[in-house]
């Protein structure tokens, strides 16, 4: 009875487990997308600022003020933009894999107990 209780017990860690890296894998999904639609922004933008001639200035958005520019800085800000939301992609997809990993580990434990218990 008590091997009874015990894989009750596991049975209902792994259930939570699996719900909380069900949301937490969504959170990041999430994030992931709106990143990918910021980069794509980006990307139109620096589209259209390569269009226009190099001398133009160009009005930046920094916090809740507007600074005039000159585009070739406005383009270099933007790819450092991208550069760092390219980064927080790679970091929210390899939580994705560690956080689904370690959920197979989990279940993979948890079916080792269940054979471990029907052997007995």
């Amino acid at each position: 009875m008590a091997a009874d209780q015990e894989l009750k017990k596991a049975f209902l860690e792994l259930q939570a487990k699996m719900a909380e890296t069900n949301q937490r894998v969504s959170i990041a999904q999430v994030q992931i997308d709106n990143l990918k639609r910021a980069n794509m922004r980006i990307t139109l933008t620096q589209k259209e600022i390569n269009e226009l001639p190099p001398e133009t200035k160009i009005y930046e958005s920094i916090g809740r003020m507007f600074m005039l520019l000159p585009a070739s800085e406005v383009c270099q800000n933007l790819l450092a933009k991208k550069q760092v939301n390219e980064g927080k992609i790679k970091t929210q997809e390899t939580s994705i894999t560690h956080w689904t990993d370690n959920l197979k580990q989990s279940e993979e434990n948890l079916r080792e107990m269940i054979t471990v218990h029907r052997d007995k």
